[in-house]
């Protein structure tokens, strides 16, 4: 599959693949319609959806470790292209999108794998590099503090302990 087609939950699944000092699991919620992951990126730990494609908040993730990032000027009815590298290699990527931010997954994901990935496999799974394992079920939270839940704000302060 070509990375320039990818959208959607697809897209969202090469970007956790391409995190694996983040994603530690990749697994399926809402009845396997959106990816989910377990992890911790830089000391904050994320345990729900990871829906980059419709979010700048998970997008930040993989703008976090862009060590360049340019966005090309584009004329009406042209797609956005951006220049991104990553890791700081020297070696810059092209992304095209409808948006920047589709733009700059799909950078992220060339310059993880190449202009062209395999199928999704849409069973959990742990990440071990760029290797990845399936599991049976995912793990049971628990060895991650201060789990956010899905929908809430990582790093929310709560009320103290009684």
């Amino acid at each position: 599959m070509n990375v320039a087609d990818l959208t959607g939950i697809t897209l969202d699944y090469w970007v956790a693949r391409g995190l694996p000092d983040f994603v530690r699991e990749i697994y399926f919620t809402d009845s396997g319609a959106k990816v989910a992951v377990r992890g911790n990126d830089r000391g904050r730990p994320w345990d729900g959806r990871f829906t980059p494609s419709t979010s700048w908040e998970a997008a930040g993730v993989v703008l976090e470790r862009a060590t360049r990032f340019e966005v090309r000027a584009r004329r009406a009815g042209e797609p956005v292209r951006c220049q991104a590298e990553f890791d700081g290699d020297g070696r810059v990527v092209d992304g095209y999108g409808e948006c920047v931010r589709l733009a700059l997954l799909r950078a992220f994901v060339t310059s993880r794998f190449g202009e062209r990935v395999g199928e999704m496999m849409r069973h959990p799974q742990v990440l071990f590099g760029d290797r990845v394992e399936p599991v049976s079920e995912p793990s049971a939270v628990g060895d991650v503090a201060d789990v956010p839940t899905p929908d809430g704000r990582i790093g929310d302060i709560g009320s103290p302990p009684r």
